[in-house]
């Protein structure tokens, strides 16, 4: 499988790093600390910007900006736990400058910590969500990542493990690509394992030695 574009707009957790361990964490602590279900909490934040789910949970607008200033800071603190997910330093270290940026629903320094705990390169363009009013499943971000790499977003592939992600890439006009068990869940008709057998080159990327879950 061969699909022309000028872009690779990656998602980062799921799909270039594997968080899981530091969000379970950094989530678990902060819910716990306010009388809610662990479990309930971390099953409902991948994808979503932390001043999202902090709206979604804290029900006095008074107490959200501390709120979400704690659990930023606890997931930067849990960012050590990061690693990368396979194929993901492969993928990267062969990309030309230009040709690719991160989207992430992390603010930026914990998108920066996670990346650099897990041995990735810093990308070209990152976009967080610092960078927009409204997270995903808003275009916004990956609308950004476009422009500043001056590609048509129809003209992109967006590769996403949250069905929120995969609804933002969508809404964005890109071609949608789910990464992982979780991006079964996502409407992407094309699902990879993971990274690994991806290669993009003169403008095309090539699935053909990729672990297909879906396709």
């Amino acid at each position: 499988m061969k699909i022309p574009c000028d872009g690779l707009l990656f998602d980062n957790d799921g799909v270039l790093v594997d968080s899981d361990l530091g969000v379970d964490q950094a989530w678990s602590r902060w819910a716990l600390a306010r009388g809610l279900s662990a479990e309930q909490v971390t099953a409902m934040v991948h994808g979503r910007r932390s001043a999202d789910t902090v709206a979604l949970l804290v029900t006095d607008p008074g107490e959200r900006p501390s709120a979400l200033a704690e659990i930023d800071r606890l997931e930067i603190e849990a960012a050590a736990t990061t690693t990368a997910l396979p194929g993901a330093l492969d993928l990267l270290s062969s990309l030309p400058d230009g040709s690719w940026a991160v989207v992430t629903s992390g603010v930026t320094g914990l998108a920066r910590a996670r990346l650099t705990a897990a041995g990735l390169p810093l990308p070209p363009v990152l976009i967080t969500a610092d960078d927009v009013t409204h997270g995903k499943p808003a275009p916004d971000g990956y609308l950004a990542a476009a422009a500043r790499l001056g590609a048509d977003p129809a003209r992109t592939v967006v590769l996403e493990d949250a069905v929120a992600g995969a609804e933002a890439g969508e809404a964005a006009g890109a071609y949608v690509i789910g990464v992982g068990p979780r991006g079964l869940d996502t409407g992407a008709q094309v699902v990879v394992r993971d990274l690994r057998g991806l290669t993009w080159h003169d403008g095309v990327l090539d699935l053909s030695a990729a672990d297909l879950l879906r396709s």
